[in-house]
């Protein structure tokens, strides 16, 4: 009877390797290969709340619209950083996908209105106030 249970617990360790391969090979299969875009805004002066509540009420649904994935928003810690710059990332399966979503994205009349409307007092992003960096994770990193 011992030697039974324990070629039934070697079979259940096999069966259990087994399994460890293929869910190996699964998450192999769904890597996730995404690369991501950290950009900057720098707000024009005392136009900070403005810049926040349009991506509140208006840019984060059109950029879900046109396949932008947002990953976080930021502000520094600083009280005047908070009032100078607003960072966020977001995600796209390729580089070609990012460029054809931001491309939509710009000739979507339904932002295009949101923009003019946010905007009746003013930009609220200073002139050449957006830096944009696409990142890919590394072999190490927790976010793949």
């Amino acid at each position: 009877m011992k030697i039974f249970g324990t070629a039934l617990f070697v079979l259940g360790l096999v069966s259990l390797a087994g399994m460890a391969t293929v869910s190996a090979a699964e998450k192999e299969a769904k890597k996730d290969t995404r690369i991501f875009e950290l950009r900057v805004y720098h707000a024009a002066p005392g136009k900070m709340e403005a810049l926040h509540a349009r991506f509140r009420d208006s840019t984060i649904k059109c950029f879900k619209k046109h396949g932008i994935e947002v990953i976080a928003f930021w502000v520094p810690l600083d009280p005047k950083g908070a009032e100078e710059k607003l960072y966020y990332i977001v995600a796209f399966p390729s580089k070609e996908a990012a460029d054809k979503s931001w491309k939509e994205f710009r000739d979507d009349p339904e932002w295009k209105a949101a923009k003019e409307a946010s905007e009746k007092e003013g930009t609220l992003v200073q002139k050449d106030g957006i830096e944009s960096t696409f990142l890919k994770p590394t072999d190490y990193s927790p976010v793949k």
